[in-house]
Parts: C-alpha cells; structure tokens; sequence
C-alpha cells in the first residue's frame, strides 16, 4: 500500500504507469490486457502525442461550441465524454485506456492540473474582494464544510449502511467544491460581482480543506477512533498542524517570488516564476505532509495582489493573467472530458435506490451548510443564498480523491459509485437548472439605466467605426466628397444623438458617470506607466526616478482596482 500522502500526490515517473487494464478491448487486432509499462511501449511517444492532441482537440471543439451559444461547457465536456466513453471509437481507445486508469487519472488531475486551476483562480482573485466579503467566505469555510462534513458522513453510515471511514471519507470528497460551472454561467447572466466573489472564494479553500479531511478519514480516523477523546485532540491536531502549515509554506513562497519580481520587467521569466510558485508550492508542501492545495491558494493570492503591486508592470499583468487564462481554459476542458470519460467505468445496475439516497443526502447537506453559515449575515440576501447553495457543484477533485484511495480499501466500489454519481447529477442536473434559477430570482438583474447605457455604448461604436470605414473607402477608390457626405453626416447626427441620451442617463444615474471615469483613469495610468517606461528604455531619466514614479502609478491603479 501507499503512504497516505502519495495517494493523492502522484509523481510521473514510470512505476506509475504500472497499472493494470481491464476488460477485452482490441486495438490494431491486439488484446489490451496488459499493464501500463507494456501500453507504454506498445504506442511510441509520437503516438501517444498524437493522441493527446486529437483529445485536446475533441475538449477545444466542445468547449468552442458551448461558448458561441453561450453554454457553461464544462457540463457539455462531461456529456460528450460519457458519450465518447459509452461508444467505441478504435482509434481513441488506447488513449481512453490510458487516461481512465485511476492512477494516470489522479496524477493528471491533482498534480499537473489543480495546482494550474488554483493558481489560475487566486491570482486574479483581488484581496480587497475577499476582505469585503470575508465573513461569508469564513462561514462557509469553516462552520459550512464541517457541518456538510458531519452530516453527509453520519447519514452515509444510518442510510447507506457504510463503514465508518467510508462514510466520512464519502463526506470529504463531497464536501469538495468546483465552481467553474457556475462561474462561467455567471459571466454570461450578469450576476453581482460579491456572490461570484463568495463562491469562488469558498471553493479555493474548502477544497484544501476536503483534501486533509479525506487524508484523515481514510488513513487515520479508525486509529484515532481507537484512542477516543484523545484520538479526537490528535485528529485535530492534525487537521490544524496540516492547514497551517499549507498556509506558512504558501506565504512563504509568494512573498519570496513577489520580492523576486521587483528586480525584474521581463513578463516572459515572470510567467516562468509563476509556474514555479504554484507548482512548486504544491509540491514542497506535499513533501512536508501539509495541505499542498492551501499553498498554491495563498501564494497566488499573494502574487497576484502583493506581487502585482511591488513589481509587475501593468504589461506583466496583462500577459500573466492571459498566460494562466489559456492554460485554465485547457485544464478546465481536459479535466471535464476526462470525468466523462471516468464517469462510464462505473456499474450503477441494481444500485439507483443507493445513488438517490447519496444525492438527497449530499443536497441536504449542502443546505444545512449554507443556510446555517449564513442565517446571522446580514449583507448575504437570502437569493444569493439559494445560489450558494444550488450552485455548489461537485467536479474533478471528487473523483480523483476517490480513485486514489487503495484497492483493498474497504468500501471503495460502492464509494467511488455513489461518488461518480453525485458528480454527474451535479455537474449536469444542477449545472443545466443554476442559470433559470438566476433569472427566476432575479439575481442577474443589471443596475437601473445599465443595459440602456450598453445598448448606447453599442451604436455608439459602430457609427463611428461605420465612418472610418466610409472614409478609408473613399480614400482607397477615390470617392468624392458628394458621394460620402450625406451619408457621413447622417453617421455624424446618430453618434450626437447617441451621446447626448447618454448625457442625460449620467445624470440620472450617476454611478454610470463612476463606473466610466474609473475605467478612464485605468487607461490614463496605463499610458502614463507606459511613458515612464520609455523614457527608462531610452536612459532619459534614472531607475531610482522612473521605480518612484511607476510605484505612484502602480498604487493608484491598485486604489482603482479595490473601488
């Protein structure tokens, strides 16, 4: 058996490929049967490149229709992989073969993607959101997860009839949160910036924190049992010593690389700094037995708010936001397909009694967990607690934490079954019903006079684009001046009158007039940032001059940021 850290640390290296496969399937004529060395030498690495890329192709194809017609595609990957998994497709089976492997599937999702994916999310994530919303984030990081925690595992041993650790090691992996449905839902209804604060906040830590509790309940929780109250201070102990250590190794780091950032304005090497401070992070807390998921939170976080401010010209910003934008984008694609692809394995006959007792046992949960949180916050409106609470949705950590557990665990089949099933209802029946459920609460109404003002915007700029164009025609074919006139002078009177309604809506809605000035001063600081930057390059002015004035502008740009 493996030591409990490495069950869901994986490290790439060729005795963890020594799985076995199972079931007949034939591939060029050849039985597959074989274990994962022999796979390995059976497809040469071009082959297996090839492979890849047709799956990263597949995910990009999927997740590329469900953004034009404007779909949370996380839940169209789980779809179209459990399709693709159901059906037989020679040509991808040595691939699915491969990737549905428990250890494979493990090591891809927790080691080489989650640190991408928490990073990713943190490092955009503004300090001054999260104090402003800090209260519920902490309910339902703390009080939330252990009431979610206590009562799924309770109920899974009364109802489900598990052992004790199979019924909190259930809880753990369900106490697990993925929000990147919901948030691409969000983006595309127009919901208040706090609630996807709140639920992207909660998920960054609660994640960490159903990681320990998993570790605990499957390695631990018996022999702690054994020792009664005195197992309970250990297993305390424990949890506190492996969440705090998380924290110091990630604050650690992000200060020491935030620092390091200060000494340099090549965006390039600074992506690089980044992909070691959040692999880094993971992997050095996991060598010291602490919550490696914690790291990376919270040295992305002070990267990407600290780091940012001390160091990062609004150049380096930019590219590293968009660099980690890509590679989440990619994660996020694999990683849903993937489940997919995972979620066919599993045998439900003769088990839908089970799986629909573990789902109304995991919502209830889930209720008890939010409502009770949040009653006594004044500032959560009670619809943006039935978001919080339909939209905490299960994904890919769930399963990877199930699948690394033992093979002679017990309880494991019928976990790893109630587990995949709860991530495929939620993922799919929550992840298709959170979007009505927004609008019938109304959460995604706009500001009053804000769609007005974007439909102004809107004409706005395609007459004025609609001129440049008529001018570089009649630049290009030698039009006179009485062939554009009227035609532009009419362009001319729509822009007028566009821009005088938008007039009287600032004065009627003057946090309009706010939001526009604010996003002016955010260009003005940017072209003064850049200005200051020539006349560095070209040794006009001094370092210690052109750091002093990028350091004002940087702190101005952070103040705007925080309005």
């Amino acid at each position: 058996m493996k030591k409990p850290r490495e069950m869901y640390c994986t490290y790439l290296c060729a005795e963890h490929f020594n799985f076995c496969f199972f079931g007949e399937n034939k591939w060029n004529g050849k039985d597959l049967r074989l274990n994962g060395r022999k796979m390995m030498e059976e497809l040469d690495l071009h082959h297996i490149f090839s492979l890849g890329l047709i799956l990263v192709m597949i995910a990009a194809g999927i997740t590329a229709v469900a953004k034009k017609f404007k779909q949370p595609y996380p839940i169209a990957l789980v779809v179209v992989g459990t399709i693709i998994g159901l059906i037989n497709i020679p040509v991808l089976n040595p691939l699915i073969q491969v990737i549905t492997e428990g250890e494979v599937f493990n090591f891809i999702v927790i080691t080489l993607f989650l640190p991408a994916l928490l990073g990713e999310a943190a490092l955009k994530l503004p300090f001054s959101h999260l104090n402003k919303n800090k209260k519920p984030i902490l309910a339902l990081v703390l009080i939330g997860i252990l009431l979610s925690f206590m009562i799924i595992g309770f109920s899974s041993m009364w109802l489900l009839h598990f052992t004790i650790p199979a019924a909190f090691v259930f809880a753990a992996v369900m106490s697990a949160t993925d929000p990147v449905s919901v948030l691409s839902i969000f983006k595309t209804v127009g919901v208040p910036d706090r609630l996807a604060t709140v639920i992207e906040g909660e998920s960054l830590f609660n994640d960490g924190l159903a990681v320990v509790l998993f570790n605990i309940s499957a390695f631990s929780l018996l022999s702690y049992l054994d020792l009664g109250w005195a197992g309970a201070g250990y297993g305390l102990w424990e949890f506190i010593k492996v969440v705090s250590l998380g924290f110091i190794i990630g604050g650690t780091l992000g200060y020491v690389f935030s620092l390091l950032t200060k000494y340099f304005d090549d965006y390039p090497l600074e992506i690089i700094f980044s992909i070691i401070l959040f692999y880094g992070s993971f992997l050095l807390a996991e060598t010291f037995h602490a919550s490696g998921v914690i790291a990376v939170v919270v040295s992305a976080l002070i990267l990407g708010n600290y780091g940012a401010k001390i160091g990062m010209s609004p150049a380096t910003k930019l590219n590293i936001n968009n660099f980690w934008d890509v590679a989440a984008l990619l994660a996020n694609s694999l990683v849903f397909l993937m489940v997919g692809l995972e979620i066919t394995r599993i045998d439900i006959m003769e088990k839908w009694g089970l799986i629909f007792t573990a789902i109304l046992i995991v919502l209830a949960a889930r209720s008890v967990a939010v409502y009770t949180s949040l009653w006594f916050i004044k500032k959560v409106p009670s619809s943006w607690m039935h978001i919080l609470n339909w939209g905490g949705l299960k994904g890919s950590l769930s399963i990877a934490l199930v699948l690394s557990l033992p093979r002679d665990f017990t309880g494991r089949e019928e976990v790893l079954i109630m587990a995949f099933s709860v991530v495929l209802f939620s993922l799919v029946g929550q992840g298709l019903t959170i979007k009505p459920l927004i609008s019938w609460l109304g959460v995604n109404k706009k500001e009053e006079g804000h769609k007005e003002f974007e439909e102004l915007i809107a004409r706005v700029y395609r007459f004025k684009n609609a001129t440049l164009e008529i001018v570089k025609v009649k630049e290009n074919l030698y039009m006179t001046e009485a062939v554009t006139k009227e035609i532009l002078e009419q362009y001319q009177q729509k822009i007028t009158e566009s821009q005088d309604k938008m007039e009287m809506l600032f004065r009627k809605h003057s946090e309009l007039k706010q939001k526009q000035q604010i996003t002016l001063r955010k260009h003005s600081l940017y072209a003064q940032h850049e200005a200051i930057g020539r006349l560095l390059k070209e040794d006009i002015i001094s370092s210690e001059v052109g750091e002093k004035e990028q350091d004002i502008i940087t702190n101005k740009l952070v103040e705007l940021e925080s309005e």
